[in-house]
């Protein structure tokens, strides 16, 4: 495990949250870029009930993650992502429009995918006792598969969304597993076998013990 309170790269995650956030928080995804290139890092965790005022000079809506990397700070994952991949060919190719791809590919998950996924856990979750929920879930649905289909198409017989692993991947795999409850693949076994090979990366198992294993049961709400 890549978890090392020495290490010179600092990743702000949170001490506690819900069951059903429960590997869906963002820091996952550093995590496992740390994960994949061997790159240790430390753990600054910070109360998710009561936000310290000094991490929002650093987070201006005081979520998290939040990189300190020997002095360089980042906000938003996919930036910070950005930022890790510059450090190793394993997350970001050097082949020009290989590169290239994986750029496209980062923006296109948090772009084009990411804001269907959320307004649908949206739905189905916090407002899921409002009329207009019920009223919005079928055409949204339809949309989200309208853009799945599309991705299915694109990753083909790849086995990653530039022929090789990249960071790209842990950005679209991080936001298609919001998917996986509400049934969204049962129509696209393609993306369902991508996702899989994602998900079954040592790193990234790695990554989901080191978010899990930091959250303290004693800081968040009384039972």
């Amino acid at each position: 495990m890549s978890v090392n309170p020495d290490a010179n790269i600092e990743i702000t995650a949170l001490d506690w949250v819900p069951d059903f956030a429960r590997g869906h928080v963002r820091d996952l995804r550093p995590r496992w870029a740390c994960e994949e290139i061997g790159l240790d890092y430390a753990e600054h965790l910070i109360s998710t009930l009561h936000r310290p005022a000094d991490h929002f000079l650093f987070q201006p809506w005081g979520q998290v993650p939040v990189l300190n990397d020997g002095g360089i700070r980042l906000f938003e994952s996919g930036a910070i992502l950005l930022h890790l991949a510059e450090k190793d060919e394993r997350l970001m190719p050097r082949d020009a429009q290989a590169r290239a791809s994986t750029l496209a590919w980062v923006f296109g998950a948090y772009s084009s995918i990411e804001p269907m996924l959320l307004e649908l856990g949206n739905v189905d979750l916090f407002a899921k006792d409002e009329e207009w929920a019920s009223l919005r879930r079928p055409s949204l649905i339809d949309f989200i598969h309208g853009r799945l289909g599309r991705l299915e198409d694109a990753v083909g017989d790849k086995d990653y969304l530039v022929g090789e692993f990249s960071v790209a991947d842990i950005a679209m795999a991080t936001v298609l597993k919001g998917g996986i409850e509400a049934g969204l693949f049962d129509e696209h076994p393609r993306l369902q076998v991508y996702l899989d090979r994602c998900l079954a990366r040592p790193a990234y198992k790695r990554a989901l013990d080191a978010q899990l294993e930091s959250f303290n049961e004693e800081a968040g709400p009384p039972a």
